[in-house]
């Protein structure tokens, strides 16, 4: 019974198991859930809390993902996408600390969301320097965390360009 609840929190509660895309659907389902989060007002108060909740997710699946690994057969399975949960989280919270237009705030806000999800899986999937030294050096549960680490990392500098140009 405990396993198969750990095992749902690699897979995200069984997103993982999609045929097509489960990466881009993970990605998807956090960007939903982060912006429901913001439109019913959770986050004003309490956003830095879900930046430690991210910080215990990490640590928490790279113990899981070198225990359950071998149930999928390999480190790094389509199957595993809480490494895209917390990827994703990464530019997300960064959302929250950029200062818009009152007037235009909820469509920016929109935006930057969705750029957010696109520059996420843009470096997820394309796997550039350092990324995918990272993916092909660390076949343990840190490396398959870490890669997406830096994506959002990544993503979430490419999205303080875009609010310094055009914001």
């Amino acid at each position: 019974m405990i396993n198969k609840f750990l095992l749902s929190i690699l897979t995200m509660f069984g997103v993982g198991y999609s045929r097509y895309a489960p990466g881009t659907l993970a990605s998807f389902v956090t960007c939903v859930i982060f912006y429901f989060l913001y439109s019913i007002g959770y986050l004003e108060s309490r956003g830095i809390y879900l930046i430690y909740i991210n910080i215990i997710i990490f640590f928490l699946s790279v113990l899981l993902i070198d225990k359950f690994s071998s149930s999928f057969n390999e480190m790094d399975a389509k199957e595993i996408v809480i490494d895209e949960f917390v990827g994703q989280n990464i530019p997300l919270f960064f959302l929250l600390f950029i200062p818009l237009n009152t007037n235009t705030y909820n469509k920016d806000f929109v935006t930057l969301i969705i750029l957010s999800f696109f520059f996420f899986r843009f470096f997820d999937i394309l796997k550039p320097y350092p990324i995918n030294l990272i993916d092909k050096k660390m076949k343990n549960g840190f490396g398959v965390m870490l890669d997406d680490v830096i994506a959002g990392i990544f993503s979430a500098l490419l999205i303080y360009a875009v609010v310094l140009l055009w914001f």
